[in-house]
C-alpha cells in the first residue's frame, strides 16, 4: 500500500509539474525486431524521411526487413536468444550506426524492463513506455493493484507471491474450476493453461511454469477466475510525455485459437456508444495510473451476456492489431510513435479523434487448423496476394521463395480490409481471402474464409469459446466433386502446355503451340490425384476441338478452357459440363493446388509405382511417437529400455516459441530416441520409437 502511495504521488508530481521533456529531433532509428512488424516501421519511417537501421539473425540475412532497411547488421545466430534477445548488442549497434533511437516492434525485446533501462543508460531513446510502466503493468499481479486502486474494474483471482504448490493449490481450490493459470510476465497465450478440474490443476500448473520461464524467464503465476465464453474486447491507448493521453476506440479480438488472437475486429460488435466511452476512459485512467508514454493496449475481458468488463493486462508495447485502429481513425500509429518519441505532444485531443466504418485483421499463419493448428514451416513456393489499396493493406514481411522458420513466429502476413459498415468490411475480408494463395505448406487461410463466413460470426455473436463451440461447422468434412478433379486435371494440361511452349526450339512451332493437339488421333494422358487418403484416376482425352475427362472409368466431361493473365497469376477459365468459373491453379512439384471458392484444395500427384523411391514406412500403429509439427526437441523425458505407461511424457518440442509435450500412446518400452536435445526436428519425424512388443 504504501508503494502504491508512493507511485501515485509520483505520477501526480509529474503531471501537475508539467515538467516539459526537451525535443530531440530523430533522423535515424534501429529496428530490434524482425519480419512484417519491421518492414512496417521502415515503411513510415521512409514517409517521415527517417533513415532505417535493421537488425538480422544468420538465416535472415537475405529476408525483406534486411533488404527494406537502409542499414542492416547481424546480431547473431539462429535462436533468438542469440540474436533478437541480444539487448547489449543491438545497442551496441544502435551507437555504431548512429542511431537516436529504437523501435522495439512486438514481441522480443519490446516488453523488456532492463532493455528500456539499458537504453536510458546508454543515452539511446527506447521508443516505448518508461521502464517502471513495463514492470508495473508487465507483472500481472502488481497490474491488477494498481488497476484496482486506479478505479478500473478487475476479476478475482490470486496474484500473491508465494508460488509454493501448496499455496497455489489452497487457492484454487478457494478460486474453484475451471480456472485460469497465466504466467506474470505472460503474453501471447505463452505460459497460460486452462485447468478444468482439481485433477488437471497440477500438470497444466508445471506445463504454464516451464513455457513462462522459457519465454521470459519467469516461472511465477497468478491464479484467475476461468470466464467461460467471455469476449476479449481491449482499447488502443496513446500517451505522450506531457500527461496527455487518448484512446482510439475499442477493438474485439474475442476468437482465438491456443488462447492466440486469429482474426480481430474494430470497432468490437453490438457496443453501445456509452459503453464505448466506458471502455475507452477505463483504459486511459490504467495508463495514466503507471506513468504511461506511447502506445499501448489495455485488454479486457467482457461478459458475453451483460456486457460487463474487467481489466485483464496492459500489453506495453505497439500491438499486431494496431492497423485495423487506423483503419477506422486515419491515424499512423507508427509516425505518432516517433512524434512521441522525439518529445512533441499529442497530435490531436480525444474530441478530435473520430471513429469511421469497420474494419478486419486476419492473422495468416503457417498451420495445420485440422490437425490442433500445430505451427508449421516451410519454403513459401508460390505466393500471390490481393492486391494493396486505401481499403486493402497486406502487411507482411516475407516473400515467394522465402522460408517460414521454426525458430520465429509462424505468422505469414496481416490481412486487413476496411468497409463503410461491418456487413461491407466482412464481404471485403471474405474476398481478399480467396485471392491470398500461398504453396509450399499449410496455412490456415481456408479456416479464415470458413470462419468469416460463418453466420454466427456474420452477425457478431463472438466470444473467445466460438471455435470450440462450432468445431463441426467450422471443420465440416472435405469433400471434392468431379468438378473440383477436373479443374485439377485441367491445371496439368496448361502446366505442361506451359512447358512444351517455354522448352520448343521455335515459337512457332504448331504442335508446341498446341501441346498434346494432333489432328486424326486422340493422345490420353493419364493422372493420378490423392487426396484425404483417397486416390482417384483421371483420363483426359484431347481432339481437335476441345478435351474431354474422365474420372475413375466413370462418364467422360466435354471440357472447353482458356488461360488468361491476371497480374501475377495465370488464372484458368473453364467450361464444365456447363458450368463456366475461373480459379487460379499452381503446381508445385508433386502437388497440383486449385484456388477455389472456399479456398486451396490441394492433390498430391501419385507417381506410377516403378518411378517411386523406397518409402520409409512409418511401422505398425503405435510403434512410433512422431513430431507433429517441425520444431526444436527441447527436452528428452526418457532413455532406451524405460518403460513408459500410456498418456506418460516423453519428450518436449518447440516450435515458434509454443511448447508441445510428446506423449505416450500406449504402454511400452522406448527402444531408441530419434534425436539429441536442442536437435531440429522435421514433421513425420519419428522422436521415440518403442520395441515391437511392449512389456507390461
Amino acid at each position: 500500500m504504501y508503494t502504491q502511495l508512493i507511485r501515485n504521488l509520483r505520477n501526480i508530481r509529474c503531471y501537475s509539474a508539467k515538467v516539459t521533456p526537451a525535443v530531440r529531433p530523430i533522423n535515424k532509428i534501429l529496428i530490434a525486431n524482425r519480419g512484417e512488424i519491421a518492414c512496417r516501421v521502415i515503411k513510415t519511417a521512409r514517409k517521415l524521411g527517417v533513415r532505417t537501421v535493421a537488425v538480422y539473425s544468420d538465416p535472415d540475412e537475405k529476408s525483406l526487413h534486411t533488404q527494406y532497411a537502409d542499414e542492416a547488421y547481424r546480431v547473431g545466430e539462429a535462436a533468438s536468444a542469440s540474436s533478437y534477445l541480444r539487448g547489449d548488442r543491438i545497442i551496441e549497434i544502435a551507437k555504431k550506426s548512429g542511431c537516436q533511437a529504437i523501435h522495439p516492434g512486438y514481441g522480443f525485446l519490446s516488453e523488456s524492463v532492463e532493455f528500456a533501462e539499458l537504453c536510458q543508460k546508454e543515452g539511446v531513446v527506447f521508443m516505448g513506455p518508461p521502464s517502471s510502466a513495463i514492470r508495473d503493468m508487465g507483472i500481472k499481479s502488481t497490474s491488477k493493484h494498481i488497476m484496482d486502486a486506479a478505479g478500473v474494474p478487475i476479476i478475482n483471482g490470486y496474484h500473491g507471491e508465494d508460488q509454493s504448490d501448496e499455496r497455489l493449490q489452497k487457492e484454487a481450490q478457494k478460486i474453484g474450476f475451471p480456472l485460469m493459470i497465466k504466467a506474470v510476465r505472460g503474453g501471447g497465450g505463452k505460459g497460460m493453461r486452462i485447468a478444468d478440474k482439481q485433477e488437471d490443476f497440477m500438470d497444466a500448473l508445471n506445463s504454464a511454469r516451464t513455457e513462462s520461464q522459457k519465454s521470459f524467464g519467469d516461472s511465477s503465476v497468478l491464479l484467475e477466475r476461468y470466464v467461460r465464453s467471455p469476449r476479449h474486447v481491449e482499447v488502443q491507448v496513446f500517451a505522450d510525455q506531457y500527461g496527455n493521453a487518448v484512446y482510439l476506440w475499442e477493438r474485439d479480438c474475442s476468437v482465438q485459437r491456443r488462447h492466440q488472437k486469429i482474426i480481430e475486429e474494430a470497432p468490437a460488435p453490438g457496443l453501445s456508444e456509452e459503453l464505448r466511452r466506458e471502455l475507452g476512459e477505463a483504459a486511459v485512467r490504467a495508463a495514466k495510473a503507471v506513468g504511461y508514454v506511447g502506445a499501448g493496449t489495455v485488454e479486457f475481458i467482457m461478459d458475453k451476456e451483460d456486457l460487463s468488463f474487467h481489466f485483464m493486462e496492459m500489453n506495453t508495447r505497439l500491438q499486431v492489431e494496431h492497423p485495423i485502429s487506423e483503419m477506422i481513425t486515419g491515424t499512423d500509429l507508427v509516425e505518432w510513435q516517433i512524434r512521441i518519441a522525439a518529445g512533441e505532444p499529442l497530435p490531436v485531443t480525444q474530441e478530435q479523434i473520430t471513429r469511421k466504418g469497420h474494419a478486419f485483421e486476419a492473422r495468416i499463419y503457417a498451420e495445420n487448423p485440422r490437425g490442433g493448428f500445430l505451427p508449421g514451416a516451410g519454403p513459401l513456393r508460390y505466393l500471390a496476394t490481393p492486391q494493396a489499396s486505401d481499403l486493402v493493406r497486406v502487411e507482411t514481411g516475407v516473400r515467394e521463395g522465402d522460408e517460414v522458420s521454426v525458430h520465429y513466429d509462424p505468422m505469414i502476413a496481416k490481412l486487413v480490409v476496411w468497409g463503410e459498415n461491418r456487413s461491407q468490411a466482412l464481404n471485403s475480408l471474405i474476398a481478399r481471402l480467396r485471392e491470398y494463395h500461398i504453396t509450399g505448406l499449410e496455412t490456415n487461410i481456408n479456416f479464415l474464409i470458413d470462419l468469416a463466413s460463418h453466420p454466427e460470426f456474420q452477425s457478431g455473436n463472438v466470444h473467445t469459446g466460438f471455435i470450440d463451440q462450432h468445431f463441426d461447422t467450422l471443420f465440416p468434412p472435405v469433400e471434392i466433386s468431379d468438378n473440383d478433379l477436373c479443374k485439377a486435371a485441367l491445371s496439368l494440361v496448361f502446366n505442361e502446355l506451359e512447358a512444351s511452349q517455354t522448352n520448343a526450339p521455335s515459337r512457332n512451332d504448331p504442335f508446341a503451340a498446341s501441346a498434346n493437339l494432333r489432328l486424326n488421333y486422340d493422345l490420353i494422358r493419364q493422372y493420378q490425384l490423392k487426396a484425404n487418403e483417397k486416390t482417384y484416376q483421371i483420363n483426359v482425352k484431347f481432339n481437335a476441338e476441345n478435351i474431354e475427362i474422365q474420372i475413375d472409368n466413370g462418364s467422360w466431361y466435354t471440357v472447353k478452357a482458356d488461360r488468361i493473365e491476371d497480374g501475377e497469376r495465370l488464372k484458368i477459365r473453364s467450361n464444365i459440363a456447363n458450368n463456366i468459373s475461373t480459379y487460379n491453379a499452381y503446381i508445385d512439384e508433386s502437388e497440383v493446388s486449385v484456388f477455389l471458392e472456399n479456398g486451396k484444395l490441394a492433390f498430391e500427384l501419385v507417381q506410377p509405382k516403378f518411378l517411386n523411391a523406397a518409402v520409409d514406412q512409418m511401422g505398425s500403429a503405435g510403434s512410433k511417437v512422431i513430431a507433429p509439427m517441425p520444431g526444436v526437441l527441447e527436452k528428452v523425458l526418457v532413455k532406451p529400455g524405460d518403460k513408459v505407461k500410456k498418456g506418460d511424457n516423453l519428450a518436449v518440442l518447440i516450435a515458434m516459441k509454443m511448447e508441445h509435450i510428446l506423449k505416450a500412446p500406449k504402454d511400452a518400452v522406448v527402444k531408441s530416441i530419434g534425436g539429441a536435445e536442442g536437435s531440429n526436428v522435421a514433421k513425420g519425424a519419428a522422436v521415440i520409437t518403442f520395441e515391437e512388443e511392449a512389456e507390461n
